[in-house]
């Protein structure tokens, strides 16, 4: 094979033409010797001269063809039939079936690959070569081994300014690899001198960092591309959104125009699962989720306005702290807000109003994290003000599990990857709490005293077994969890059994208490007409109705102690009439003005009892007022 390298130069680089001509050779210089410097001339003996024995190398280059790549697709459709036959027209295609099944050597085919066939079907038939013979044998009982956990490796920020640990992600490829973002998120307390580089850490030397990226602005967030391990993005604290290609370096690739990016910090950013594996969303506390697509960061490719109101006004909005996204549901996600909401949102809706979607409060202050379950993506973790939450998107009032209240702020959490009903926490006084809800749910499975400053962040490795907590001073401790790594047998069934459990008891308590406000608004609307139809009344409507009900109550007051009274005396009638009865020769007739004498007595007595009545004041005073100068009855 000849190799063959062609040098070109374009004319105008050799600059001007040289030329040439015949001459006889002369002398230029002649310097004679100096006898007078014999004198001062030494002799070295021996001489010493070094030779570097090295082989002559060359460089070359060598451009090769490029390669044009082209992409076609094929469109099957039936074939086989003759060029006479035209597949569309029913009746052509089956008289040429007909007149084929006539042909003997068809006949003689099939019924020779007949035989072929039926021995291979029963062959399959005996022996099922898919077939899992240790699938529904029960998992091997494991001895349950008490939660556990050891430092494995500390991660310190190198700069002297300490930073907090903002976000960690996990390599997709390899655990071997940490990418952790640094910022200070105390407000107006930046120092002048303060480093905005973020890092890459190799966790087998982990003395220095990887890959060292410089954003124009501190990193809030980072996240690996699960597409592409080499590609990242990053959300600013100034609002911005910026890419990375490790093989390229540590300065972004491209950084989104301030015009356009968020007005706040973004807290988070995640990658969708796209065909091009290009596209991300964000969210920040400015109220908005962009869309941005990494080969275009001049503008974002869709907005959402978290107003909760559903006007879609941004002065209205809620600030967001932290995303979910699943990609089995890649229209909705869900944002959790500073005031304590969590909004579900459909991405693909047409009008602000459709694109919120429901909302879930239950948090006293901002929610810090916000995950799905990994094995049932409708029931969902929050971490917000001093307690946990685990909802179901079918009960929306109200949580249907939460932690106890802690004496510390819970600021990140997470599911784990391998166990339904475990989820980890991290607080302010630099805990971790390890959560099994299928064993313990008063108290946490596993605590353990990380560090003396708050943890900021949490990361837990797709394996389940390694945890990364980073901390308020930038320190990134890495953890192996032992004795909640294993899936127990029938933890699954366990583990929805009790989500489902609790969800049904939320539904029935939420119905109970929707009933009970509807019987309340439909009491206090009862009063408040009633209050209304009195207030239309006129002052002397008011005053005559009052005069009437303190005369019924009058009249009813003396009717019962008249009747009290006249039941008394009949009684008393009775006695004596016995007694006269009883006194023989002694019967005789009261004369009659005795008689009109004893019907005065009772007379008096029903008068004076009627002049006893005592009148209430309040009641007198306006019977008086109503009555002018007529005197009371």
């Amino acid at each position: 094979m000849e190799i063959m390298y062609v040098y070109t130069r374009k004319r105008s680089e050799f600059g001007r033409p040289c030329s040439f001509s015949d001459r006889p050779a002369k002398v230029s210089v002649d310097i004679p010797p100096d006898p007078s410097m014999a004198g001062a001339f030494i002799l070295r003996n021996p001489v010493d001269s070094s030779v570097q024995h090295t082989s002559d190398m060359s460089e070359h280059e060598v451009n090769t063809e490029r390669v044009e790549v082209e992409s076609r697709g094929i469109n099957h459709v039936e074939g086989g039939w003759p060029k006479d036959i035209n597949p569309q027209e029913v009746e052509q295609t089956i008289r040429f079936r007909k007149r084929v099944e006539r042909d003997e050597n068809y006949i003689n085919a099939i019924t020779h690959l007949g035989t072929l066939m039926e021995h291979c079907v029963k062959q399959n038939n005996a022996i099922d070569i898919y077939e899992e013979y240790f699938g529904e044998e029960e998992m091997a009982e494991v001895e349950d081994e008490p939660p556990s956990a050891k430092t494995i490796n500390v991660i310190r920020d190198p700069n002297i300014t300490k930073r907090t640990a903002t976000h960690l992600s996990w390599h997709p490829d390899t655990c071997k690899k940490l990418a952790v973002a640094y910022s200070s998120l105390e407000f107006q307390q930046n120092m002048k001198d303060m480093n905005f580089d973020s890092y890459i850490w190799d966790l087998e030397n982990s003395n220095k960092p990887e890959l060292v990226l410089k954003p124009s602005s501190p990193l809030v967030s980072l996240e690996y591309n699960p597409k592409d391990s080499h590609v990242l993005v990053g959300g600013c604290y100034n609002g911005q959104m910026a890419y990375w290609d490790t093989r390229k370096g540590g300065l972004p690739m491209e950084v989104s125009t301030v015009e356009v990016s968020h007005r706040d910090p973004v807290y988070r950013a995640i990658w969708l699962q796209s065909k091009t594996g290009t596209e991300c969303f964000s969210a920040s506390t400015d109220g908005q989720v962009l869309w941005w697509d990494i080969r275009k960061l001049s503008e974002p490719t869709d907005t959402v306005i978290l107003d909760i109101t559903r006007k879609g006004l941004l002065e209205n909005a809620l600030g967001a702290v932290t995303l979910e996204f699943e990609p089995t549901m890649p229209t909705k996600f869900m944002v959790g807000t500073e005031q304590g909401i969590v909004i579900a949102c459909n991405r693909k809706a047409k009008t602000p109003s459709e694109k919120i979607t429901s909302t879930y409060s239950g948090h006293h202050g901002p929610v810090y994290a916000l995950a799905r379950n990994p094995f049932y993506p409708k029931v969902f973790l929050t971490v917000g003000d001093w307690t946990a939450r685990i909802w179901s998107e079918e009960a929306k009032e109200s949580s249907i599990m939460s932690t106890k209240y802690h004496l510390s702020y819970l600021t990140d959490g997470c599911w784990s990857t391998v166990k339904p009903a475990v989820f980890f926490t991290t607080r302010s006084d630099g805990t971790l709490d390890a959560w099994d809800f299928l064993f313990k749910q008063n108290d946490p499975s596993l605590s353990l005293k990380v560090c003396d400053e708050p943890l900021s962040s949490l990361r837990l490795q797709d394996n389940g077994c390694i945890i990364g907590c980073g901390s308020k001073l930038g320190t990134v401790s890495l953890l192996e969890i032992s004795g909640l790594c294993t899936l127990q047998r029938n933890e699954k069934t366990l583990a929805a059994a009790m989500f489902e459990r609790e969800t049904k008891r939320e539904k029935i308590l939420e119905a109970r208490h929707r009933e009970m406000r509807l019987k309340e608004r439909a009491r206090s609307e009862g009063q408040e007409a009633e209050v209304e139809e009195r207030l239309v009344e006129s002052p002397q409507e008011v005053l005559d109705r009052t005069r009437r009900e303190f005369f019924e109550v009058i009249e009813a007051e003396l009717q019962r102690r008249v009747r009290t009274e006249t039941q008394h005396l009949c009684g008393e009638v009775k006695d004596h009439m016995g007694e006269e009865a009883a006194l023989q020769g002694e019967e005789s007739q009261l004369p009659k003005d005795k008689e009109e004498e004893e019907e005065e007595k009772d007379a008096a007595k029903v008068g004076a009892l009627q002049l006893h009545i005592p009148f209430p004041p309040l009641l007198g005073l306006l019977l008086h007022g109503s009555c002018g100068d007529e005197a009371a009855p």
